[in-house]
């Protein structure tokens, strides 16, 4: 379903840097475009672009991951951290369903004003109503997904790092 190696490098260790860069950089574009109009319109469709290579990026990173972990011995930290993997797709896709919402929104909004000056679809009544859910939800989908991508990189890196190095420098080494 995507690149399992780069390089001769396991793409995992790759691809985990674009997901962790994209989705909380979505997180942060679907909460500014849901509670700041002024940011909305500038940012127009980018921010349901980022998002949808972000849930994108997800399923490849979890693919390649469930590569690596079939070449790596056996663990409890690894298969806790590819659980924990395995659980981020829905955020993403909250991210990308509230990106192309707010997104639309906003354009429904910015269109329904009339040449005369009419009012925005945002102001007509439950126009507000509307975008005070798109932006709570936007509020609580970025938390969860950032806090997803906390546990899943902290996990990662127990898994990685558990016993591998030494509190001490080598012989010879300056520390």
């Amino acid at each position: 379903m995507g690149p399992t190696q780069i390089s001769g490098l396991p793409a995992h260790a790759l691809l985990v840097h674009v997901v962790v860069v994209l989705v909380p950089l979505t997180a942060l574009l679907v909460v500014l475009s849901a509670v700041w109009p002024a940011a909305r319109r500038r940012l127009g469709v980018l921010t349901p672009l980022v998002a949808l290579v972000a849930v994108v990026s997800v399923p490849l990173t979890t693919h390649a991951g469930e590569w690596l972990e079939a070449r790596v011995p056996p663990d409890a930290l690894v298969r806790r951290h590819a659980e924990l993997g395995d659980g981020l797709l829905p955020w993403a896709i909250g991210l990308f369903v509230l990106a192309a919402a707010v997104w639309l929104w906003g354009r429904r909004s910015e269109l329904g004003g009339t040449a005369d000056g009419g009012t925005h679809a945002a102001a007509r009544p439950g126009g507000l109503a509307v975008m005070i859910v798109l932006a709570v939800l936007s509020v609580v989908v970025a938390v969860g997904s950032v806090v997803q991508i906390y546990r899943i990189g902290d996990s990662g890196a127990k898994a990685v790092w558990h016993d591998s190095f030494s509190p001490n420098p080598g012989p010879g080494e300056h520390g």
